[in-house]
């Protein structure tokens, strides 16, 4: 698109729009020229075409072979014999169904814990010996000079257009005093559905131009139609603008970035072609409730020494995580389109957990996967609630679950098909430890309230005496809590040796005090998390797609009826468990307490964990605090500063902001779509909202008449504003 003349900055907005500044900033245009870049949809069934790059292009592949024997090697081992400990507990003197039921899960469930602690272990040795860059990235001083270009992509998806574009303001801030920012181009693509937010996003994005100076290169574009969802939106972006570009960074709507670690990715993707992605650590920060204050301190004390434990092995078959990472364009071209897998929803259809995806096949194509988790400057946000999060990982469970159709995929890379696995077992992990708990407790009740038969129908000279060993059992327990642990203790010793850490966690007493209510509070929502996972995976399995819905960002607490509503169901199933172990025996059912406890107390728990007022009692006694809260940088300064001014505003009623704002109004006719050509596609809700704007006798009554989908297609439609704004 053209662009469009402004006046100056200096100039007084003009009359007659009621002080509304109506100005277009200097130079300003909604979109640059295309550069259409091809990204074909690759079969998933054939092989890809490499153009001529090596599989493995590392060059260390036999340092990465040997790390990854001892890591995973030492995870096998520890399985092996914490297997054969747990068989002796349940099968010593004779093997029953129910034994070997036990011990298949519990080696199943034991596995997926000791490959989190034998990570932890490189972790912990990485992090001692100052690794986890590489890339020559360089940590601190002078900063590289860039000599390509890159778009940073903010997709955003129904969000509140302030809160979006403060972030995007600290960014782009932080990025201009680097003194590079004209290497970059910034692009906010919009897949907003709600028209009411869709045009509170154009007004938003105008007034960033303005604020910023970034007029001539920021650019906004809304999709009319949500092809694919967020894959879609970077893919269509892609073949649209992707050959100007030789990076992109992709955000995500809660991202904020450090212009320092933008630049170092950045100039690390050009000095190192055969790599295409590089993927930063995001620190969850901003935090307000308490479960968002208890994401956050474990993101912050525990996520580096896992986060340098898996780079540490994983070396070019890295991971992407969908944002805050720089990828190479034309690498993602190449590779990364991704086909609709067959069958229906949940498990056909889009691939809703992309990321993993286009990690796998881009790598699968000899492009290597970095990540730098060392880098310090990437920070994002978690959900303020157990009920928030659960909403997001609903949809990453279908997500996840949806790689079991892409996990044989022709010439993927071991560690690839690992990351899928791994995926799909982080969820299917907490019907595993349900299913283990239930047949716990049925067999202890079986051996409480049946009477065995020791001898059988076989004459023998001893009987078969039903047998668990209690002390072997007591060590298992013991055992096994240790190795679940044992990363927070090796964090906890990391973060003493680290200065500006520990004191930016309050001191070690506090930073202690920190772990052990995180600690406990966390070992009460697990059961909790346990359940609504499984609900997840048993929804899926029914054939229950989980939509697309905008997350909550927010700290408004949901109320107590909702919480009632939602999580009485784990408390009846904590009673129930309570009981039947304490029918059993007081030992059984002070074992099981941690796991009861936190079923009866679903419901108090979503309630005070959700709360922002206890999550900031927490904060002024000193816990749970990180460094990027108790010294923040500017970049997080600068952001929270501009959401105090920016965000929270309530969104005006789209039609009434376009005929009160002349400057918008133009705004928005400029950034209208093409019109429809004969051939393509008839929209049936243009069809029918043009006719009730045409048949209303007012502007009331028009707005009144057309549901979401029509009203967004008359905004779209330069035929359906002028109806709508010569209405009376």
């Amino acid at each position: 698109m053209d662009t469009v003349a402004a006046s100056t900055p200096h100039e007084p907005p003009p009359p007659g729009n009621g002080g509304v500044d109506t100005r277009l900033p200097q130079g300003w245009s909604a979109l640059p020229r295309p550069a259409p870049l091809d990204m074909p949809v690759h079969a998933l069934d054939k092989a890809p075409d490499r153009h001529g790059r090596a599989r493995v292009p590392s060059t260390e592949w036999r340092l990465i072979g040997l790390r990854r024997l001892l890591v995973i090697g030492s995870a096998l081992a520890m399985t092996g014999a914490a297997g054969y400990e747990m068989d002796l507990v349940f099968n010593a003197v004779q093997r029953s169904v129910a034994g070997m039921v036990m011990l298949v899960l519990f080696v199943l469930l034991f596995m997926w814990i000791a490959l989190a602690f034998t990570s932890a272990v490189a972790g912990f040795c990485s992090m001692l010996a100052g690794g986890g860059l590489g890339l020559g990235i360089a940590r601190s001083g002078p900063l590289p000079r860039l000599l390509t270009r890159t778009a940073l992509l903010m997709p955003t998806y129904n969000e509140d257009p302030g809160r979006v574009m403060a972030r995007l303001r600290a960014t782009l801030a932080s990025l201009a005093a680097t003194r590079q920012e004209r290497a970059f181009d910034v692009f906010i693509l919009s897949d907003t559905t709600d028209p009411d937010v869709w045009i509170a996003e154009e007004a938003a994005y105008m007034a960033l131009c303005r604020a910023t100076g970034w007029g001539g290169r920021l650019f906004y574009r809304r999709r009319a139609v949500n092809t694919d969802r967020k894959a879609g939106n970077i893919g269509e972006w892609v073949r649209t603008y992707g050959a100007a570009y030789q990076q992109m960074i992709t955000l995500d709507a809660d991202s904020v970035m450090s212009g320092d670690v933008i630049v170092r990715l950045t100039s690390a993707m050009e000095h190192n072609p055969g790599v295409a992605l590089i993927q930063s650590l995001p620190v969850i920060v901003n935090g307000h409730t308490l479960f968002a204050r208890m994401q956050q301190f474990a993101g912050r004390v525990y996520g580096p020494l896992i986060a340098h434990g898996i780079a540490w092995w994983h070396g070019s078959e890295g991971n992407y995580w969908g944002h805050n990472a720089v990828i190479r364009t034309v690498a993602f071209a190449e590779q990364a389109g991704m086909p609709h897998l067959p069958g229906r929803k949940p498990f056909g259809g889009a691939i809703m957990s992309h990321d993993f995806v286009e990690a796998a096949l881009m790598r699968r194509g000899g492009w290597a996967i970095h990540m730098v988790p060392a880098l310090n400057g990437s920070y994002e946000e978690s959900p303020p609630s157990l009920t928030d999060i659960a909403i997001r990982d609903r949809r990453w469970c279908q997500g996840n679950l949806q790689h079991a159709k892409v996990v044989s995929t022709r010439g993927l890379h071991w560690v690839s098909r690992m990351h899928m696995l791994m995926g799909i077992g982080s969820y299917i992990t907490a019907p595993l430890w349900l299913v283990f708990l239930l047949v716990g407790i049925l067999v202890s009740l079986q051996s409480r309230f049946y009477k065995p038969e020791y001898f059988g129908d076989t004459k023998l000279l001893y009987p078969h005496w039903p047998h668990v060993d209690p002390v072997q059992a007591e060590y298992m327990f013991i055992g096994t809590m240790g190795v679940l642990l044992a990363p927070k203790i090796l964090a906890y010793i990391l973060l003493l040796v680290d200065g500006p850490l520990r004191r930016g966690c309050g001191g070690a007493m506090a930073a202690a005090a920190s772990i052990m209510v995180e600690t406990v509070v966390g070992g009460l929502v697990a059961p909790v998390a346990m359940m609504i996972q499984t609900g997840g995976v048993l929804s899926i399995l029914l054939g229950r797609d989980s939509g697309w819905n905008a997350q909550r960002r927010d700290a408004g607490g949901l109320q107590v009826a909702q919480n009632v509503r939602l999580y009485t169901l784990h408390t009846v199933l904590g009673i129930a468990l309570a009981v039947a172990a304490w029918s059993v025996s007081l030992p059984l059912f002070l074992w099981m307490l941690p796991v009861t406890l936190g079923l009866v107390c679903a419901i108090p728990l979503a309630v005070l964990t959700g709360s922002g007022a206890v999550g900031q009692a927490f904060r002024r006694a000193r816990l749970l605090l990180i460094p990027e809260e108790t010294a923040p940088p500017a970049v997080l300064s600068e952001a929270v500063t501009y959401m105090g001014q920016m965000a929270g505003h309530p969104v005006q009623e789209a039609i009434a902001a376009l005929r009160a704002r002349t400057g918008l109004l133009r705004v928005h006719e400029i950034m209208l779509p093409q019109p429809r050509r004969p051939g393509d596609p008839i929209n049936p809700a243009l069809l029918v909202g043009l006719l009730k704007v045409r048949e209303a006798p007012d502007l009331a009554s028009a707005v009144r008449g057309l549901n979401r989908a029509e009203k967004s297609a008359v905004l779209g439609s330069a035929e359906g504003l002028q109806l709508l704004v010569r209405l009376p």
